[in-house]
């Protein structure tokens, strides 16, 4: 058992595992949306590919406390889940949302360290790079989410939201537009906080992947130099 854990450790650790990661990341953020809105799966999936996505969070962690966090935020947020989907009457989706905003955040951090870990660069470090440019969207989302919840204003235009599960592709939709400065004006912020943090993705739209092609090539230079 020790064996197999270490081997799903090492394998979430090295470079490969960043395109097991991209199409996961990928079939949430850009296909999911779509079979929600057809009714082809049922929202249960969805939770469950956020459940496995904090999963690998805990093998991805290198350092210790990143682990314990990882595992303690996977399990507050299994247990809000069991607790919103059992016939109990009270729920927690805020609760959980907060949760859900706290764990993506931590995920980020724990990419960002294996994506500049050293100087090594390859494609599979391009791929990691695109798969946080993909977390960002989803932590996006939550954050429009819970403003919608907390204030009552999030996101305006000619959407339906229902303050549950079923709002995820408007919310990732919306958090995709911003991030990447589309733009499109069918979907626009509700209210000041809404507004800023629309904002504050464009920001990091455009900031992010000049950081990132910065780093690739001072490391790039500095691997030359050793050579």
């Amino acid at each position: 058992m020790k064996r197999i854990i270490n081997s799903v450790k090492d394998y979430w650790h090295s470079d490969t595992s960043f395109i097991t990661l991209l199409v996961m990341l990928f079939f949430m953020v850009f296909i999911m949306p779509i079979l929600l809105e057809g009714a082809v799966v049922d929202i249960l999936v969805l939770n469950m590919l956020f459940l496995a996505l904090y999963f690998i969070g805990i093998f991805s962690s290198e350092d210790r406390w990143n682990i314990y966090l990882s595992s303690f935020l996977f399990l507050a947020h299994l247990i809000l889940l069991m607790i919103r989907f059992d016939d109990t009457p009270k729920e927690y989706y805020l609760v959980e949302r907060l949760v859900g905003l706290v764990n993506m955040s931590l995920f980020i951090f724990i990419n960002v360290r294996l994506l500049f870990r050293n100087a090594e660069r390859n494609v599979f470090r391009v791929i990691g790079a695109v798969n946080v440019y993909l977390l960002f969207a989803l932590m996006g989302a939550f954050a429009f989410e819970i403003l919608k919840i907390q204030t009552g204003k999030s996101i305006a235009g000619n959407i339906n939201l229902h303050n549950n599960d079923t709002d995820y592709a408007v919310y990732v939709y919306y958090s995709l537009v911003s991030l990447t400065t589309v733009g499109y004006g069918d979907i626009y912020p509700d209210g000041m906080a809404s507004r800023m943090l629309s904002v504050l993705l464009s920001a990091v739209g455009i900031l992010y992947p000049a950081v990132v092609i910065a780093r690739l090539v001072t490391n790039n230079m500095v691997s030359n130099k050793k050579v």
